[in-house]
Protein backbone atom coordinates (compact mmCIF):
# COMPACT_ATOMS: atom_id res chain seq x y z
CA UNK A 1 0.00 0.00 0.00
CA UNK A 2 1.49 3.56 -0.98
CA UNK A 3 1.98 5.66 1.75
CA UNK A 4 3.17 9.52 2.42
CA UNK A 5 6.97 8.88 2.84
CA UNK A 6 9.08 12.62 3.66
CA UNK A 7 12.38 12.95 2.58
CA UNK A 8 13.07 15.64 5.05
CA UNK A 9 16.74 16.79 3.51
CA UNK A 10 14.48 18.08 0.44
CA UNK A 11 12.07 20.13 2.19
CA UNK A 12 13.10 23.57 1.85
CA UNK A 13 9.88 25.37 3.69
CA UNK A 14 8.46 26.71 0.86
CA UNK A 15 4.80 26.07 2.48
CA UNK A 16 3.42 24.92 -0.75
CA UNK A 17 2.07 21.21 0.34
CA UNK A 18 0.29 23.11 3.35
CA UNK A 19 -1.61 25.87 1.06
CA UNK A 20 -2.15 22.62 -1.60
CA UNK A 21 -4.00 20.89 1.12
CA UNK A 22 -5.85 23.56 2.32
CA UNK A 23 -7.10 24.29 -1.43
CA UNK A 24 -7.96 20.57 -1.34
CA UNK A 25 -10.32 20.55 1.84
CA UNK A 26 -12.11 24.15 0.35
CA UNK A 27 -15.08 24.73 -1.34
CA UNK A 28 -13.35 26.21 -4.37
CA UNK A 29 -10.72 23.83 -4.44
CA UNK A 30 -8.36 26.82 -4.80
CA UNK A 31 -5.40 28.74 -2.85
CA UNK A 32 -7.39 31.90 -2.98
CA UNK A 33 -10.55 30.28 -2.16
CA UNK A 34 -8.78 28.56 0.98
CA UNK A 35 -7.52 32.01 1.95
CA UNK A 36 -10.67 33.50 1.73
CA UNK A 37 -12.68 30.76 3.13
CA UNK A 38 -9.62 30.66 6.13
CA UNK A 39 -9.40 26.34 5.68
CA UNK A 40 -6.86 25.71 7.46
CA UNK A 41 -4.14 22.76 6.61
CA UNK A 42 -4.10 19.76 7.90
CA UNK A 43 0.03 19.63 7.61
CA UNK A 44 2.38 21.38 9.16
CA UNK A 45 6.19 22.23 8.25
CA UNK A 46 8.25 22.90 11.60
CA UNK A 47 11.56 24.45 11.95
CA UNK A 48 13.66 22.17 14.08
CA UNK A 49 17.69 22.98 14.18
CA UNK A 50 16.93 25.15 11.06
CA UNK A 51 15.71 22.72 8.71
CA UNK A 52 11.95 22.58 7.29
CA UNK A 53 10.17 19.46 8.49
CA UNK A 54 6.78 18.65 7.35
CA UNK A 55 4.68 16.54 9.91
CA UNK A 56 1.22 15.42 8.86
CA UNK A 57 -0.50 12.37 10.24
CA UNK A 58 1.18 8.77 10.16
CA UNK A 59 -1.80 6.66 9.63
CA UNK A 60 -0.39 4.26 11.99
CA UNK A 61 -1.00 0.63 11.96
CA UNK A 62 -2.44 0.74 15.57
CA UNK A 63 -3.42 4.49 15.84
CA UNK A 64 -3.79 5.72 19.45
CA UNK A 65 -5.97 8.26 18.57
CA UNK A 66 -8.75 5.61 17.08
CA UNK A 67 -8.42 3.94 21.13
CA UNK A 68 -8.57 7.46 22.82
CA UNK A 69 -11.43 8.56 20.89
CA UNK A 70 -14.65 8.56 23.29
CA UNK A 71 -17.26 8.59 20.75
CA UNK A 72 -16.02 6.41 18.12
CA UNK A 73 -15.71 9.26 15.52
CA UNK A 74 -12.28 8.56 14.67
CA UNK A 75 -12.00 5.35 12.77
CA UNK A 76 -9.56 3.62 10.85
CA UNK A 77 -10.44 2.51 6.99
CA UNK A 78 -10.05 -1.47 7.00
CA UNK A 79 -9.42 -0.90 3.23
CA UNK A 80 -7.42 2.27 2.88
CA UNK A 81 -5.87 2.23 6.07
CA UNK A 82 -6.47 6.26 6.35
CA UNK A 83 -7.00 7.00 9.86
CA UNK A 84 -10.21 10.05 10.03
CA UNK A 85 -12.74 11.36 12.19
CA UNK A 86 -14.88 12.81 9.64
CA UNK A 87 -17.65 11.09 7.30
CA UNK A 88 -18.16 8.36 10.05
CA UNK A 89 -21.47 7.97 11.81
CA UNK A 90 -20.61 9.06 14.96
CA UNK A 91 -19.28 12.63 15.31
CA UNK A 92 -16.34 14.47 17.05
CA UNK A 93 -17.33 16.17 20.08
CA UNK A 94 -14.04 18.25 20.59
CA UNK A 95 -12.61 16.35 23.60
CA UNK A 96 -9.31 16.53 22.24
CA UNK A 97 -8.32 13.19 23.46
CA UNK A 98 -6.92 11.98 20.19
CA UNK A 99 -4.52 15.16 20.39
CA UNK A 100 -3.44 14.04 23.36
CA UNK A 101 -2.72 10.53 22.26
CA UNK A 102 -0.82 11.08 18.80
CA UNK A 103 2.75 10.18 19.39
CA UNK A 104 3.43 12.52 16.10
CA UNK A 105 1.29 15.82 17.19
CA UNK A 106 0.10 15.47 13.56
CA UNK A 107 -3.40 16.37 14.76
CA UNK A 108 -4.80 19.57 15.63
CA UNK A 109 -7.89 21.82 16.55
CA UNK A 110 -10.20 23.20 13.52
CA UNK A 111 -9.39 27.03 13.96
CA UNK A 112 -13.70 27.68 13.73
CA UNK A 113 -14.81 24.43 14.74
CA UNK A 114 -14.54 22.37 18.14
CA UNK A 115 -13.60 19.20 15.85
CA UNK A 116 -10.46 17.72 15.61
CA UNK A 117 -8.40 18.17 12.43
CA UNK A 118 -5.89 15.60 10.77
CA UNK A 119 -4.47 14.53 7.50
CA UNK A 120 -7.08 12.55 5.58
CA UNK A 121 -4.82 11.97 2.63
CA UNK A 122 -7.10 14.08 0.16
CA UNK A 123 -9.77 11.28 0.16
CA UNK A 124 -10.80 10.84 -3.52
CA UNK A 125 -7.84 11.79 -4.91
CA UNK A 126 -5.39 9.40 -6.62
CA UNK A 127 -2.46 11.22 -4.66
CA UNK A 128 -2.19 13.21 -2.34
CA UNK A 129 -2.82 17.51 -3.02
CA UNK A 130 0.63 17.66 -0.76
CA UNK A 131 2.36 15.76 -2.59
CA UNK A 132 1.29 16.89 -5.85
CA UNK A 133 2.05 19.64 -5.08
CA UNK A 134 5.95 19.59 -3.37
CA UNK A 135 8.54 21.04 -6.07
CA UNK A 136 11.17 19.35 -4.51
CA UNK A 137 9.59 15.51 -4.16
CA UNK A 138 10.30 15.96 -0.49
CA UNK A 139 6.76 14.44 0.06
CA UNK A 140 6.52 10.90 -1.85
CA UNK A 141 3.06 9.02 -2.22
CA UNK A 142 5.06 5.56 -3.19
CA UNK A 143 5.98 1.97 -1.60
CA UNK A 144 7.06 1.70 1.43
CA UNK A 145 10.07 -0.58 0.18
CA UNK A 146 10.31 1.52 -3.00
CA UNK A 147 11.08 5.02 -0.58
CA UNK A 148 13.65 2.92 1.24
CA UNK A 149 15.27 1.34 -1.55
CA UNK A 150 15.77 5.06 -3.29
CA UNK A 151 17.20 6.12 0.37
CA UNK A 152 20.00 3.07 0.73
CA UNK A 153 20.86 4.11 -2.97
CA UNK A 154 21.39 7.91 -2.54
CA UNK A 155 22.99 6.68 1.04
CA UNK A 156 25.38 4.23 -0.69
CA UNK A 157 26.37 6.76 -3.75
CA UNK A 158 26.90 9.35 -1.15
CA UNK A 159 29.47 6.77 0.79
CA UNK A 160 31.28 6.23 -2.53
CA UNK A 161 31.56 9.64 -3.44
CA UNK A 162 33.94 9.48 0.16
CA UNK A 163 36.11 7.08 -0.65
Amino acid sequence: MKEIMIDAERCNGCLTCTLACAAAHSLSQTILGALTEKVPSRIQVLPVKGKAIPLMCRHCEEPACVDACMTGAMQKDPVTGIVTNEGNEQTCVGCWMCIMACPYGAITQHPAKKIALKCDRCKGRKVPACVEACPNNALQFVEVDTFARERAMRAAVALAALG
